[in-house]
């Protein structure tokens, strides 16, 4: 049986295959922004090629797809979702424009309000109210909402957002509203606050469960083409998507909480980076994954993935537990350009995969930052992944010397050389996001370089951040689409609680906790599924705050007890000041939220030990080249660098910089200093020189 995983990026769309946990096949094909299920159904086609199979047979003999997807991001960020309307109580449906007064720069006044994904008209008050200890104070009118509905229906609405003050104390108004609904309206699609977001909080709750009905119709759809599209060539199996929050999820379900999707591209990549770090005995992880289109970062402590509960997208809140993904728009098609100062720039703006960087000879006429890399001598003009693509240098010069060296006067190795410069500065600080913000010193990690194009920069991200270690392994072009098969069934589930935690009882919070457990566990039960585990997390604040830190539990047989309580009081006063830089144990903590998370553990491809060669500098380079490096002073040198082909290192084998390494997916760049050694697991781990 096949299992094949697919990671659908702006720029290429990548897979990786095993058969009975044996033999494994990876790869690129470009990208077809718009049309996403043609470059799914590439992948297939060129998986089946390498196995030597006929795509039906393949197809047939497919276990499960695990897939990474953009399309829940780009409707979000193009503002292409469903038609939707929001039921909400009476005088509350501003909420959303009102938020909690948060506005990204306080003192532009210029700042344009995020675009609307709901329009004010259809945003209906509804005469209701729950008290804040679930009791009815105003029965819900339901002969308004019978109208509203009926109006909305012949308005073009597809789906609805019911979110009603107090709904997670007492969630009878929004179940009873939903009937009504199906009634009238049966064909929509109904998002529930207290079944998307059952926490206090209503901005949150609000946003939260406005972007999943704004999304969930547009994954529905999409998942149902691309099963319609692949039953049709004999696909049976089942086919799992890739969640914000590291987990997986039958196609059905993100169908129903499509805002779990938002992540989804990124989030296999920072599973694989996990599971790579435990595997090379680093669990502390700073992960960057340069694509064609953006550069994103993460951070693993202690073997997990950071996760948070307060992310942004696209200007509005996801309260839903994410993967904690800094993204920045720093990637291999990223469009170098001058501002009003004549000032050089780098990003946002993508040459995607249509028509891409100039190099490809597609038609690009604007620099980017692959053409960048290849003028400064990094990439092989032949041999651009594993040689399935040649480069064309003359193009990429052109555009770097028309665009950006002569408006400014300077020759193109000074160009390119700014670029670079403006460029990896902008990864060192996304890098510093995820770390120094967060209370972390990246010293303490170790740099793990995927994507295409990381594996290029990490060398000076490393020496501006101190790092002394960059793991590269020989599929981080394709890392992303392996961590969809080394991810687990997953599911996140939530419950308001509010109390002093000194009025905690802690048997009513295990009783919460085997609830949830009940009505959930049955999401991650699968065949391939070995052991079914939870991890509990408390949402915990100093009495008076307006923010809350999420603090995992360290819970044994017994379940929660005074002694979780304590060390779970010590543990966010400790992650407070970190945070925060201070600390108040005078202050009474409050507990707002209970968390948990069921998982699913399947069964996974193991990394694979390779052939060791037996160690030393037994390879030999296949070329040399000249390359524009940066130096110890900050200047950019012009040195002749050793080149070697990826196909002939075998584990065992010792690079020492400076020299590139063209794997098939990814060139590894070696700055002077560097040596490169590569595992019994085919990861080339880089020690670093002295920090610049």
């Amino acid at each position: 049986m096949y299992r094949v995983g697919i990671d659908v990026g702006g720029t290429f769309t990548d897979y990786v295959a095993s058969r009975d946990g044996g033999r494994m096949v990876s790869g690129k094909t470009p990208s077809t922004p718009g049309r996403e299920n043609v470059a799914v159904l590439n992948a297939i086609e060129r998986i089946a090629a390498a196995y030597e199979s006929p795509l039906a047979q393949l197809l047939g003999e497919t276990e499960v797809i695990n897939f990474g997807t953009t399309v829940a991001t780009n409707a979000m960020l193009e503002h292409k979702g469903a038609r939707v309307a929001l039921l909400g109580t009476e005088g509350f449906r501003d909420i959303i424009e009102l938020r909690r007064g948060f506005k990204e720069s306080l003192t532009d006044i210029r700042l344009e309000a995020p675009p609307p994904i709901v329009r004010r008209r259809f945003r209906i008050g509804i005469s209701e109210r729950i008290g804040a200890d679930g009791s009815v104070r105003t029965p819900l009118a339901e002969d308004q909402v019978l109208a509203a509905v009926e109006r909305l229906k012949g308005e073009g609405i597809v789906s609805y957002a019911v979110c009603f003050m107090q709904a997670p104390a007492n969630p009878v108004h929004e179940r009873r509203c939903a009937e009504i609904i199906n009634q009238v309206h049966p064909e929509a699609h109904v998002s529930l606050s207290t079944d998307v977001l059952n926490q206090i909080g209503e901005f949150e709750r609000l946003s939260t469960t406005l972007m999943n009905a704004y999304l969930s119709p547009v994954l529905r759809d999409y998942m149902a083409r691309l099963l319609d599209e692949l039953g049709e060539r004999g696909f049976g199996g089942r086919l799992l998507v890739m969640q914000s929050n590291g987990g997986t999820a039958e196609a059905s379900e993100l169908g129903r909480l499509g805002a779990s999707a938002l992540l989804s591209g990124p989030a296999g990549g920072v599973v694989a980076a996990a599971s790579l770090g435990s595997a090379t005995e680093h669990p502390n992880i700073i992960g960057v994954d340069m694509g064609g289109t953006s550069y994103d970062v993460s951070l693993v402590r202690d073997g997990r993935p950071e996760v948070r509960t307060d992310a942004w997208a696209a200007r509005y809140r996801i309260g839903l537990s994410v993967l904690d993904i800094h993204t920045i728009g720093a990637g291999g098609g990223s469009i170098a350009w001058l501002d009003e100062a004549r000032a050089i720039q780098v990003g946002p703006g993508s040459a995607g995969a249509t028509p891409g960087p100039a190099c490809y000879g597609r038609g690009g006429e604007r620099p980017t930052v692959t053409d960048v890399n290849l003028v400064l001598g990094y990439l092989s003009e032949e041999n651009f992944i594993g040689g399935e693509m040649a480069l064309d240098r003359a193009a990429a010069e052109r555009a770097i010397r028309e665009q950006v060296a002569e408006p400014l006067g300077i020759d193109l190795v000074e160009a390119a050389v700014g670029i670079a410069r403006i460029v990896n500065s902008n990864m060192s600080n996304g890098i510093r996001y995820v770390s120094v913000a967060r209370g972390h010193d990246p010293r303490d990690f170790a740099l793990l370089a995927f994507g295409g194009a990381a594996a290029t920069h990490a060398p000076i991200q490393a020496r501006d951040l101190g790092i002394r270690t960059i793991l590269v392994p020989k599929s981080a072009g394709v890392l992303s689409a392996y961590g969809t098969l080394l991810s687990d069934l997953k599911v996140s589930t939530v419950a308001s609680h509010l109390s002093l935690i000194e009025d905690v009882d802690s048997g009513e919070l295990n009783e919460i906790f085997a609830d949830l457990w009940a009505r959930h566990r049955h999401a991650v039960e699968s065949s391939d599924v070995t052991e079914i585990e939870r991890r509990l997390f408390f949402d915990l604040r100093y009495a008076g705050q307006v923010h809350e830190i999420t603090i995992p539990l360290e819970v044994n047989g017994a379940g929660i007890d005074d002694a979780v309580l304590a060390a779970a009081v010590e543990a966010f006063h400790e992650q407070h000041e970190r945070l925060y830089t201070f600390r108040l144990e005078h202050k009474p903590v409050e507990l707002m939220t209970l968390r948990q998370d069921i998982i699913g553990v399947r069964r996974k491809a193991p990394w694979k030990p390779g052939r060791a060669r037996g160690g030393g500098e037994g390879v030999t380079a296949s070329g040399r080249r000249v390359a524009w490096l940066p130096e110890r002073d900050g200047d950019y040198a012009e040195t002749e660098i050793a080149v070697y082909d990826g196909a002939r290192i075998e584990p065992g084998d010792v690079i020492a910089g400076p020299a590139v390494v063209g794997e098939d997916n990814t060139t590894i760049l070696l700055l002077r200093g560097d040596r490169a050694r590569v595992d019994d697991r085919g990861t080339y781990v880089i020690d670093v020189e002295e920090p610049w």
